[in-house]
Order: C-alpha cells, then structure tokens, then sequence
C-alpha cells in the first residue's frame, strides 16, 4: 500500500498559519491534517478531536511515558504539545499526505525523523511588531499571555533556517499561492 508525504508547517503564534493550512486542505492535495495532541484548555469554538486532541497534563505526561508520541514538548508550564504516532500511521497507511500544523522544535524533530519524505515550511511574520498587532486583534488572549507570546516568537523565528521553506507571511493570498506551489512542487517529486 502506498504511503503519504509529510508537510510540516510551523510558525510563531499569530503568523497566519493555521489560515494557510486551512486554505491548503481546500485544494487538491489529497492532504489529510494531523491532529495535535495539547494540554491546553480549547479556545473558542475548538472541538476535541477536530482540532487538538485536548488531554489533561497528567494524561499528557502517561501517554509520554509509555512512547505514544512522535514528538512532543512542554512549551510553557503544563502546555504541553505532541503528535501522537498512531495519528500519523492511520494517516499514511490510508495513502494520505499529512499535514502537521506543530512549534518549531516539533518541527525540527519530525523532519529529523522522516528525512527526505517530508517536506518542513516556515511561516514567518513580516515582522515582531505585525505579530503584535495580529495577536491583539485576534482578541483570544490576556495581554500578559499575548506578551508572553511574542518573546516566544523572537525565539522561534530563529529556527526559521532549519526549516526547508521559508514564507513570510505579508500578504496572506501571496503566502497562501506560495505554500500551494512548494506544496505541489514537492508532492510531485
């Protein structure tokens, strides 16, 4: 039975991600997208096994110890976030290209582990202070959760070179073609 590609997209928070992917799970790629395991509480209308799996910390850290995960990390105090195996062998056993919407280090670490059958593609804000302004706008978060946010994002854009692909994300139809051309560049090799 054939099995799918991976495509890894990671990002700070609030750099227009999780739209790009949405967009790319509209075309014709025959994308199926995998589904997240976190500790964190859902936010707004976020269902459990649609968008995250939603498991408590302490569920989170028995599913770490008995090696369900692919990868996974402790992002902030008890937020944790993982790809769960199981999740991706459904996946690419049924013929499907997974798409993984994870934090750089996740990233970095399936890429690692899957080689050149995945394909990792950086979402980048134009810049620190439009992150903000996204992050403010998208009215989810406390400002000290919102602060928080984008000292991380100073961090993670340092990862960015790790990654195959860069996108900046400036003009998000712009960003949006440009992850569907590397998208179908990739899937045809």
């Amino acid at each position: 039975m054939p099995t799918g590609k991976l495509i890894i997209f990671s990002a700070p928070s609030g750099s227009g991600k999780s739209t790009i992917i949405r967009f790319l799970l509209e075309q014709n790629l025959n994308l199926a997208f995998s589904i997240s395991a976190t500790s964190r509480a859902p936010r707004g209308e976020e269902k459990d096994g649609v968008e995250y799996y939603f498991l408590t910390p302490e569920e989170f850290r028995r599913r770490i110890a008995a090696g369900d995960f692919l990868e996974y990390e402790e992002v902030y105090t008890d937020k944790f976030y993982g790809t769960l195996k199981s999740e991706v062998e459904r996946l690419t056993s049924a013929g499907k290209n997974v798409i993984f919407d994870v934090d750089v280090v996740g990233g970095v670490n399936i890429k690692r582990f899957y080689g050149e059958r995945a394909l990792s593609v950086f979402i980048q804000p134009p810049s620190l202070e439009e992150l903000r302004r996204r992050l403010v706008g998208r009215a989810t978060d406390a400002p000290e959760v919102i602060e928080s946010r984008l000292a991380k994002a100073e961090y993670e854009m340092s990862f960015a070179p790790k990654f195959d692909r860069i996108i900046v994300n400036d003009d998000l139809n712009t960003a949006e073609n440009e992850a569907l051309k590397t998208i179908q560049e990739f899937l045809q090799k």
